[in-house]
């Protein structure tokens, strides 16, 4: 088994959320393989027609243990939200700690869903890092194909294609479809393609909307609604303004590298080096590395992109707390020179206590004036970005 960085509190109930197929099951089973265990998968249609007419069935359950059960393990609780009274009245009673498991927080935060109260921590799961593969990782495969763990246990490239496609299927169908969370369903899948398409740039949601044929409070929601169902990420515009910051669009970023080119249907189209496709593919993979590793190490750092007037933009801002704010340029380059990072560099110093950072496929780390070269997983660490896999 690969192990995971997600090392979750063992005294604690929490929340796991992450995108369908992250792992949350696997890594839960691997958690607590010895130890009293109640499991119960709402992703079975009866389990979860039966919980939702009788809630109280849990704690009936529960009680049928007679003192002996160590933890509850309910997958997919956004399926049925009224069990969180239930298990908030059992924490408070002192019961078995509780894992619950969503791939969807969005039914969790409309209306008065019980989320609580604090009484358990929360993490995220995401597709596998760099680390966590180990010497299985392989960037180009990464690149093509994204790390979701179910692509690992295929053995060659066109199933892995294959696996990709039923995947987007799958989330249209069942993550948005069957949970009521759009109207129409042709507007939405022709959203996905476009917003592959312009995965890692600013959003223009008006232009959007004119190629889709809906308004652009829709594709708004259609945003939000990726957001919640953990599918991507916005990354805001850099300003110490807040005010200043929201006058500004942000960008967005699928998940996955894989599930990107299964949704804009490139999965056919090889990944060249010293190509654009490549470039992008890259970037992207080095952004969602960067996000997963500071997700697991929780050491609050924000993400931010910042863009000039004249078009002068950086691909990276991270503020980190306590520390220097980084400006980090990701290139594909296997020779990164002065030429490349001379918009980096000018940006030094306008923004106080800063450093100037740029990974890439340079295998030389190197320093060019104020900037800091690395090569990619390196320089993830130089900035705060390692983890230890044990």
């Amino acid at each position: 088994m690969i192990h995971r960085l997600l090392k979750p509190s063992t005294k604690r109930s929490f929340f796991l959320f992450g995108a369908r197929g992250t792992g949350k099951s696997t890594i839960l089973h691997h958690w607590f393989s010895d130890i009293s265990t109640l499991w119960i998968d709402l992703l079975s249609p009866e389990l979860e027609d039966r919980y939702s007419r009788n809630p109280e069935l849990l704690k009936q359950q529960i009680t049928g243990f007679d003192g002996k059960l160590e933890c509850v393990i309910i997958d997919e609780v956004q399926k049925v939200p009224k069990l969180l009274n239930v298990v908030h009245q059992v924490i408070e009673q002192g019961g078995p700690r509780f894992a619950l498991t969503g791939s969807s927080a969005r039914k969790l935060k409309r209306g008065s869903t019980n989320l609580l109260a604090g009484r358990a921590f929360v993490y995220n799961i995401f597709p596998f890092t760099s680390i966590e593969l180990g010497d299985y990782f392989s960037l180009n495969s990464a690149l093509a194909y994204g790390t979701l763990p179910g692509h690992f246990a295929i053995d060659n490239d066109e199933d892995r294609k294959a696996f990709l496609r039923a995947y987007a299927l799958t989330y249209i169908k069942e993550e948005i479809w069957s949970e009521q969370l759009i109207r129409k369903l042709d507007p939405f899948r022709a959203f996905l393609e476009i917003c592959a398409q312009c995965n890692g740039e600013i959003i223009n949601f008006s232009n959007i909307a004119r190629q889709v044929g809906v308004d652009t409070k829709t594709v708004q929601s259609y945003y939000q609604i990726l957001e919640d169902t953990l599918l991507g990420f916005m990354i805001e515009p850099y300003h110490k303004s807040v005010r200043k910051r929201q006058l500004q669009s942000p960008r967005f970023y699928l998940f996955d590298t894989g599930v990107k080119r299964a949704l804009d249907r490139t999965l056919n189209i090889n990944l060249q080096p010293n190509t654009y496709a490549f470039g992008r593919a890259f970037e992207h993979f080095v952004v969602v590395e960067a996000i997963r590793r500071s997700h697991y190490l929780q050491n609050d750092y924000r993400f931010y992109y910042l863009k000039t007037k004249d078009g002068a933009e950086i691909d990276l801002v991270i503020d980190r707390p306590g520390s220097t704010t980084i400006l980090l340029e990701i290139k594909s380059s296997t020779i990164v020179d002065g030429q490349d990072i001379r918009i980096l560099s000018k940006f030094a110093d306008d923004i106080p206590n800063s450093e100037s950072v740029c990974l890439s496929l340079d295998p030389i780390p190197q320093k060019i004036g104020n900037v800091n070269l690395y090569p990619w997983d390196e320089g993830l660490k130089k900035i705060g970005l390692d983890i230890k896999n044990n």
